[in-house]
């Protein structure tokens, strides 16, 4: 069975992580297929993606066993090299920024356990939806090593520094209802993965060059000074006034059915 699975259907992405026998963990095939299932996505029709694991848990994090391979390497020429993100993240990073950068909105449905790894992958979404059982940890203390996966890029973006600390100098899991108080997760819904589903299906019948533009702006205003925002903003609005999607979302407004984009 492959480490991801992907399939794309009324333009809603369902990418879904296949190693339920290994609670999911995560080890170069599940990261080389995360990555190629970004790529894949980048070029499809797809309008909004559901990620998610299949078995009793999310993702329990990264694959212990595998670590041992990594004895006598040169650790630092492992992780040091940049080959993708246009240079700034090496694969261990990728397989959580990509879907960070990945135009369209991710979603993560998360259940069971979301450690380490699979917490960080989770952050790399637009929106994360959480069974109320759901244990979330940042784990890597555990093993004596830190976030490596984009974790350190994303967190502080979520969460209070005092927040982060705890989080990252503990590894102590916390239970969904704790994660929403703090940041971590978006909502606690009792079946997330139809929740992310029926979110995804209302964000796919929106604009979706609209769509694409908000998502690009958010990143912006996170990131940038005031002025570069504003004329962002500016920027992307002008694109979208006038044109003929943007009469379509006017002219189903008017007329009270769903937008046509196809």
């Amino acid at each position: 069975m492959p480490r991801v699975t992907v399939t794309v259907k009324d333009h809603i992405a369902s990418v879904t992580l296949t190693r339920p026998e290994k609670r999911n963990a995560v080890d170069d095939e599940m990261l080389e297929a995360l990555i190629d299932a970004g790529a894949q996505l980048s070029a499809s029709d797809a309008r909004a993606v559901v990620l998610s694991g299949a078995g009793a848990g999310f993702c329990a994090g990264i694959d212990i066993s595998g670590l041992g391979g990594m004895i006598g390497q040169d650790i630092e020429a492992l992780m040091m090299p940049r080959t993708h993100g246009q240079g700034t993240t090496n694969h261990w990073q990728e397989a959580a920024m990509v879907w960070h950068r990945l135009e369209i909105p991710v979603i993560a449905a998360l259940h069971g356990v979301c450690f380490g790894a699979g917490l960080q992958i989770a952050l790399g979404a637009d929106i994360r939806i959480a069974a109320p059982d759901t244990q979330l940890a940042v784990m890597e203390m555990k093993w004596g090593i830190v976030p490596d996966m984009g974790g350190m890029v994303l967190l502080p973006r979520l969460v209070r520094s005092d927040v982060l600390r705890r989080l990252v100098y503990t590894a102590t899991p916390v239970d969904a209802a704790q994660a929403e108080r703090w940041g971590l997760v978006t909502e606690v819904a009792e079946d997330p993965l139809a929740a992310a589903l029926s979110l995804a299906g209302e964000i796919a019948g929106k604009g979706p060059r609209a769509i694409r533009a908000a998502k690009a702006l958010v990143s912006v205003a996170e990131q940038e000074d005031e002025a570069t925002v504003l004329m962002a903003e500016s920027r992307a609005q002008a694109g979208l006034i006038g044109q003929p999607e943007q009469m379509e979302v006017i002219a189903a407004q008017m007329a009270r059915r769903p937008a046509r984009f196809d």
